[in-house]
């Protein structure tokens, strides 16, 4: 029912039963006069299984496209790939501020506004501590520890109340690199008075506390010491805790560290930008790595969730052009897969083993930490911040669920479950949900956006599974079929289960079906296409249990 009274409102668009593509939307004023921020804009990653040919995902934003006068600014709690990854593509359909602390505001001008035919960007850099006012909202942006430098909560206030948005976040009181998150901070805000919380629940079905970052930084220190030859670590590239980790533990031995990968480069610039590698030796080049003792170095390597053009494939494959390791050498996986990565994670493994590599990864030292809260850890946060309200996001449905129930046992009197396009009314009254907007994801499919309604995909889903049978045939304004149909398969097997050439099911089935129509039906070139591919299909079926898809092609002549 429409009223004129002002609203509190949210509504994700992404990162709500799903892990990456995080976009949040927070409206307030009454409903015809709505004003929006956004919080993150990030992109996710397709597989190639689930999604043939697409490497990049992004939210669906129509919804607030449709109101864009009315948004008043994006804001960026950090700057890993599934916050502010889709800035650069989707940034043009919205033309507002984006608001970013100087580590994210420098890596996504240097990661993704630096490519060719970037839009412009307008950027503002946030100092936290200081507020920003936009329309009817006050933000703060709050320090939090993290696995990337600068990361923030984000505090807004209206005249409804006090929204908390968590971003990502965990407890460590030694990050290494970056900030940590206050307990005052964050009791001050409960003292204040929380309307919500709207907290990420990538870890809540895990007990206790998320080990620190100062604890990887021992155990590779003692790894990169007692390795006998060469070192190679692999982790996220905009970890840079973990990056100074390893340049600590090298520079501890005397090793030189050569940095491999342009993903790793960016950010290892924009880190030294922002102090977070002072007092540290500048990086060698790959090129260098040969002209190095064996006992003397350490690469430290983009490529740890499997990515095929990555420096570590290449390097598993004896490929790259300046990096190769020797049996007795040791790789460190200073990363945890990403689900839907193993396979791609386990081949590598595979090949450096079988080169006599020693390959460690987390299964059996602390050489990873997640940059999310365990269930000890948020129930801190609800102890400081005294919620209202809390609106699990950032996790699939099984976190979300879990979430829930938790909120509920740390006595949250209202919990909202949302998915992407669940709108809820904040404030006044109690939290409920509104309605359900279009919410969905566009794909990258070479240099355009495709919606999920697009018809590329599942086609292509269908050429993977069952392949394509191309037919050309020419008939004459009599009716008569002139010359021999020109027929092709394509991934489809040689033979059929009886031992047939399946190219002769198929040459068959098109020869039987054009002696058995009239000429008169034989003129009908769309109802001939339509009984060549019916046959196709069924003969296909029969000699091989699939139907591929078909095209077939009636020149009239």
């Amino acid at each position: 029912m429409t009223t004129g009274q002002d609203e509190l409102v949210f509504l994700p668009l992404g990162g709500v039963g799903e892990i990456g593509m995080n976009a949040a939307l927070y409206g307030f004023g009454p409903e015809k006069g709505r004003k929006w921020i956004m919080i993150d804009c990030g992109m996710g990653f397709a597989g190639e299984e689930a999604m043939p040919g697409v490497d990049l995902m992004f939210p669906d934003l129509s919804f607030i496209e449709e109101r864009r006068k009315d948004l008043l600014g994006i804001f960026i709690t950090h700057a890993h790939e599934d916050h502010i990854g889709a800035i650069s593509e989707l940034w043009p359909r919205l033309k507002v501020p984006v608001y970013a602390t100087r580590f994210a505001k420098n890596l996504l001008e240097a990661r993704r506004l630096g490519e060719p035919g970037a839009p412009k960007v307008e950027l503002r850099e946030v100092k936290p501590g200081k507020r920003v006012t936009v329309g009817p909202f006050e933000l703060d942006f709050v320090p939090v520890s993290h696995s990337i430098p600068e990361s923030n909560a984000v505090a807004i206030r209206t005249k409804a109340g006090l929204v908390l948005h968590t971003g990502d976040w965990k407890i460590d009181p030694n990050p290494v690199a970056g900030n940590v998150t206050e307990a005052a901070a964050f009791q001050a805000l409960g003292d204040e008075g929380v309307l919500a919380i709207v907290c990420d629940s990538t870890n809540v079905v895990r007990e206790g506390f998320s080990p620190s970052e100062a604890e990887v930084s021992q155990t590779l220190r003692k790894l990169v010491a007692e390795a006998p030859h060469r070192v190679a670590v692999t982790t996220f590239a905009s970890n840079v805790a973990r990056i100074r980790a390893v340049a600590e533990a090298a520079q501890a031995c005397g090793r030189e560290v050569v940095a491999v990968g342009r993903a790793m480069d960016r950010v290892i610039d924009v880190a030294r930008e922002c102090g977070y590698l002072d007092g540290l030796p500048d990086f060698r080049r790959s090129d260098s790595w040969k002209n190095l003792p064996r006992e003397r170095v350490v690469a430290l390597l983009t490529g740890s969730q499997g990515e095929p053009r990555a420096a570590l494939a290449r390097v598993s494959r004896r490929d790259h052009p300046d990096i190769q390791l020797a049996g007795g050498d040791r790789v460190i996986f200073s990363s945890r897969a990403i689900p839907g990565n193993e396979r791609d994670v386990g081949a590598i493994i595979n090949d450096l083993i079988e080169q006599g590599v020693e390959v460690i990864t987390d299964r059996t030292e602390l050489v990873h930490v997640s940059g999310h809260p365990r269930r000890d850890e948020m129930v801190q946060m609800y102890a400081w911040t005294r919620p209202q309200t809390a609106i699990p996001v950032h996790g699939e449905a099984l976190h979300l669920d879990e979430h829930a129930r938790f909120a509920r046992a740390q006595g949250v009197g209202n919990v909202v479950k949302a998915r992407n396009g669940t709108l809820i009314r904040l404030a006044p009254g109690k939290p409920d949900v509104v309605e359900h907007v279009k919410a969905g994801r566009l794909f990258k499919d070479g240099n355009v956006l495709v919606d999920d309604k697009d018809r590329a995909i599942p086609e292509r889903r269908k050429l993977a599974q069952a392949g394509l049978v191309s037919v050309a045939l020419a008939i004459d304004e009599d009716g008569v079929v002139l010359g021999e149909p020109a027929v092709d398969i394509i991934g489809l097997p040689n033979r059929g289960r009886s031992g047939q050439a399946l190219i002769d099911v198929v040459v068959d089935a098109v020869t039987d079906t054009l002696g058995g129509l009239s000429r008169g039906k034989l003129k009908d070139s769309e109802g001939v296409e339509k009984a060549v591919d019916r046959a196709i299909r069924t003969a296909l079926n029969e000699a091989w249990g699939k139907k591929p898809a078909c095209h077939v092609q009636v020149v009239e002549v």
